[in-house]
């Protein structure tokens, strides 16, 4: 199984468009120890012909741009992309789905929930119903992942919940939406019949259950949003702490560096990386304890085999 990181920031990307804070001023320049990055994203193949994109970011356009497996190869118009897997419905999940709408075939696939998220949106509509297919997956089900010609293409998708909350967008006002475990943020594992990617770009915690289901895996990309806890509120970015906005913190005892210590991964890599997140420094204290555990920090274009 092959696969290319076609994003590795969180939301906003590195730098991002409005910040003027010191690392993305250094990305903006070109440093290379501080190298830009586009909205999170994957791409997985059985065969190197024909590919799935794990969320569907609003960079995509760039990202299918800067990766040549993922160009036309045939006729006047073509595309090696079978399928989108969208492990929740946030923004920088979705949007990149409107830039698949020139009547490509290809399948979506997702939860009901967000299944739900794209119907309930008509501008989804865009991508014309007779030509993209709307898969559910139900969770802990694994799936085929299809060529466009409906034939299996080797490799086959499992969702799982992983503790997370709703997208910003559909958050109540005046309240803090709670930390739930169903469908509406899913890690998504996609096998091989040999070897199992895990990819899990969004998690606000560590469940004994979700620890017991990446034991000893092979490979695991991992939600790596922020250093600590409060440092957007520290860096004068915001009033929300990591945990309000759904995901864990790298450091600290409930930190995931500590969190996976005991679990026996063999390759960890780091993906949905804030802006503010020092680890996307390569000359950073904290890029340094990173690696000491056992971490990869993903940039775009990195290759991983499985």
């Amino acid at each position: 199984m092959k696969a290319v990181v076609l994003g590795a920031a969180a939301g906003g990307g590195f730098p991002q468009w409005n910040s003027n804070a010191a690392a993305c001023n250094r990305a903006r320049r070109g440093d290379q120890a501080a190298r830009a990055r586009t909205q999170a994203s994957l791409a997985v193949s059985n065969d190197g012909e024909h590919w799935f994109l794990l969320n569907a970011s609003p960079d995509l356009r760039q990202q299918i741009e800067a990766t040549p497996v993922l160009h036309p190869s045939h006729g006047l118009r073509s595309s090696p992309i079978a399928g989108v897997v969208l492990t929740g419905g946030d923004v920088d999940a979705i949007a990149g789905l409107l830039t698949l709408r020139e009547r490509q075939p290809f399948t979506v696939y997702a939860s009901a929930k967000v299944h739900g998220v794209l119907k309930a949106n008509p501008i989804f509509n865009v991508l014309a119903a007779d030509v993209v297919v709307r898969q559910t997956l139900g969770l802990e089900q694994p799936q085929a992942l299809l060529q466009q010609d409906g034939k299996a293409s080797g490799l086959t998708v499992e969702f799982f919940p992983v503790p997370g909350k709703v997208p910003l967008y559909l958050e109540e006002a005046g309240g803090t939406p709670p930390i739930v475990l169903g469908e509406d943020t899913v890690g998504a594992m996609i096998s091989d019949g040999k070897s199992r990617l895990f990819y899990i770009p969004g998690c606000a915690s560590m469940t004994e259950a979700l620890a017991q289901r990446l034991r000893g895996a092979e490979l695991v990309l991992f939600d790596g949003t922020l250093w600590r806890d409060d440092e957007m509120i520290r860096a004068g970015l915001g009033s929300k702490t990591g945990r309000r906005m759904g995901h864990m913190s790298l450091s600290g005892p409930d930190g995931t560096i500590a969190a996976f210590s005991t679990l026996g991964v063999r390759r960890k890599v780091l993906v949905h990386i804030n802006n503010s997140n020092p680890v996307l420094l390569d000359d950073s204290a904290e890029r340094a304890e990173t690696e000491a555990a056992g971490w990869e920090v993903a940039h775009d274009g990195m290759e991983l085999q499985s």
